[in-house]
């Protein structure tokens, strides 16, 4: 098979695609093409909680040193932050980290860092591409373990993280955290970070207890339902290699990221004083763009996908750069998603000013407004997906329902104004008979409205999502 990156890294299903065979063939690649681009190639190696990293991050680290490449080698499971931060740190020429992500627990995968600390640009992700063999070109299982060198690289990233941020201060605050890793590799650091925290599936178990990481508000129930019996005032969660955060306050309520987005600009640039230009995606919030006007800031929208924005944060000054599925990167660290870091600003605003999210939150809604984001995922015939592409490249949707359609952006996909604050967004899975439909209205029951038009218009008034 030949192997594709996608996204944000490559993901199969483990024991089908992800083998060892396969994982021992792109990794050949990988070393042929450090070998050709670095003249002494050094690469970070790490893994999450999922079924078989151990061994899986072995044959990488094997497969390196037979040709020749210096490892650096984490034998416990890491966050891909930790990753990230340590190939910036050691001045490495890749960092290679083996996590599917918030994908479901039978998947695996393989994310390629650049020596920057951020993801792999895709110019160079498809250099790698084509430097993979058709076949395995040595036999791995021959190999004697001579990793260069076994570091604990999460001790590194919580030297940074100390030295970044007043923990003692945000431990002795008025506030309770909560925290739910999901069962994926963040429970590491934030044990060590915040000792006092009230913790939710931190437990290391491969199969996630059948749930998929991702920390976004369908998934999160159980967390919701634990929070009713605590007395928690902020509650982190974080997907299985914790790049994105997900927030509840402390009655369980969901706080999504494009308000996540707007408080740690509003923190950083009103409280902090510092300045930047903000990148987000093509999905993101149109409060976004009021804030930034109302307060002196360059925005740039870029596709979705984090790597657009990681090669914004490489070339200009960005204060924040982040996306819609939580992935979001500030002014002062690596152009790297990094969930518990994000949660830690929040953690040390609240320290700062006594207030809660709460009263935060209601900062931010002053300055912007009420708003309210919803986003369905149809799964439908990939024919008829095909269709609704073809509809909307022709421009056939003046309006959804009673809805009218005031303007149209085709970044990424097709994004629809309903008027200033209002809009509804269209865009087809690459990979997936999925069609994602995303509304952004001034309440919760206006963002429903706006999708159920959208979806009876696209798809009649009987169709019901599987």
């Amino acid at each position: 098979m030949k192997i594709k990156f996608g996204t944000d890294g490559w993901r199969a299903v483990i024991g089908r695609e992800y083998t060892e065979d396969n994982v021992a063939r792109l990794t050949t690649g990988v070393a042929y093409w450090l070998k050709e681009y670095f003249p002494n190639p050094r690469v970070v190696v790490g893994f999450d909680c999922r079924f078989g990293g151990a061994r899986f991050a072995e044959i990488v680290a094997n497969v390196l040193d037979f040709h020749g490449v210096q490892v650096i080698y984490d034998t416990h499971p890491v966050t891909t932050p930790v990753i990230s931060y340590a190939a910036k740190k050691y001045e490495a020429s890749l960092g290679i980290i083996l996590t599917a992500s918030h994908n479901p627990p039978d998947y695996n995968g393989y994310k390629l860092k650049g020596g920057y600390g951020g993801p792999l640009l895709p110019a160079q992700i498809a250099e790698v591409e084509a430097h993979v063999p058709e076949e395995i070109e040595v036999n791995y299982w021959s190999l004697d373990q001579k990793i260069s060198r076994k570091e604990d690289l999460t001790a590194l990233y919580l030297e940074e993280v100390r030295r970044q941020f007043d923990l003692d201060a945000i431990r002795n605050a008025p506030f309770q955290v909560a925290y739910d890793a999901m069962y994926g590799s963040g429970q590491f650091v934030v044990r060590e970070l915040l000792p006092d925290a009230l913790l939710f599936r931190c437990e290391w178990n491969p199969h996630f207890y059948g749930i998929n990481p991702e920390p976004v508000e369908k998934n999160l129930g159980e967390f919701q339902d634990y929070l009713k019996g605590q007395n928690a005032d902020i509650a982190l969660v974080n997907d299985g290699d914790a790049d994105r955060i997900g927030l509840l306050d402390g009655d369980g309520n969901y706080i999504d990221s494009h308000m996540l987005l707007l408080l740690l600009i509003h923190y950083l640039h009103r409280y902090k004083g510092k300045s930047g230009k903000v990148v987000c995606g093509f999905s993101s919030s149109v409060k976004i763009a009021q804030y930034c006007k109302q307060h002196g800031l360059d925005l740039e929208v870029v596709p979705i996908g984090f790597k657009h924005i990681c090669d914004r944060m490489l070339h200009e000054d960005v204060l924040v750069g982040g996306e819609e599925s939580g992935g979001i990167a500030v002014q002062g660290h690596i152009p790297e998603r990094d969930g518990i870091w994000n949660g830690l600003l929040l953690f040390q605003w609240m320290t700062e000013t006594g207030k809660s999210i709460g009263e935060l939150m209601d900062e931010v809604r002053e300055i912007v407004g009420p708003f309210a984001y919803r986003r369905i995922d149809l799964k439908i015939p990939e024919e008829l997906k095909q269709e609704i592409v073809e509809r909307c490249k022709q421009d056939a949707y003046q309006a959804f329902g009673d809805f009218k359609v005031q303007n149209r952006e085709d970044l990424d996909g097709w994004k629809y104004f309903l008027n200033e604050d209002e809009w509804v967004m269209i865009r087809p899975s690459g990979t997936e008979p999925v069609l994602r439909t995303y509304a952004e209205g001034k309440t919760p029951e206006r963002a429903i409205a706006i999708l159920e038009a959208c979806h009876s218009t696209l798809l009649g008034p009987d169709y019901k999502n599987k």
